[in-house]
């Protein structure tokens, strides 16, 4: 038995790079959503904070749907 250790260096660096990007997506929308917080307290509104925080979101959850798809095929 061979390991293959430039497949399994990609392997980990893309998941790496991944597990970073999906994991500041998700900080910058709890961000947007507590200054929706601040700015509610404040009696203003951050529609262009909250709408960020939704595609943050959307784009961490169309990442989990796409690596689940590649896990079931």
């Amino acid at each position: 038995m061979t390991i293959d250790w430039a497949a399994l260096g990609s392997v980990f660096g893309v998941s790496l790079v991944v597990t970073v990007v999906l994991v500041g997506l998700f900080t910058l929308g709890v961000a947007g959503l507590s200054r929706r917080e601040r700015a509610a307290a404040r009696g203003g509104s951050a529609t262009a904070a909250v709408t960020g925080a939704y595609v943050c979101f959307a784009a961490c959850a169309a990442a989990v749907a796409y690596g689940i798809r590649l896990i079931v095929a």
